[in-house]
């Protein structure tokens, strides 16, 4: 039996312990830095009528980690979408724009290219 025909065997699936007194937070924002070793995730709220939006979490993972990350989200949207319906996302430019994108090279033009 060559190695590729031999059946894989399935890896223990870790116990995911959820401590009773764990601190559950909302956040609408998240800030993304990185250096070359690890990604950092600020995860923040931003509420109406407040001058600024507060770090509620802050996460640090490897660059593979981040990666199997985006790859986890990925496909559990694409099993939301199936059960739920596709999640719109605005075509103009809105609060989640300065939340979760950079800012365009030019302030001066708008996400669609547009003069302001």
């Amino acid at each position: 039996m060559t190695e590729e025909s031999k059946p894989k065997k399935k890896l223990p699936q870790a116990r995911l312990r959820v401590p009773k007194d764990l601190n559950v937070a909302y956040a609408n924002l998240v800030r993304i830095a990185h250096t070359p070793s690890e990604l950092m995730f600020d995860f923040g709220r931003y509420l109406p009528g407040d001058p600024g939006a507060e770090v509620v979490s802050r996460v640090l993972m490897s660059p593979l980690g981040a990666k199997l990350l985006l790859q986890a989200l990925t496909e559990n949207i694409a099993k939301y979408e199936t059960a739920f319906g596709e999640i719109p996302v605005p075509k103009k430019h809105t609060l989640a724009d300065s939340l979760f994108r950079p800012p365009p090279i030019n302030p001066e033009e708008t996400p669609e290219g547009d003069k302001k």
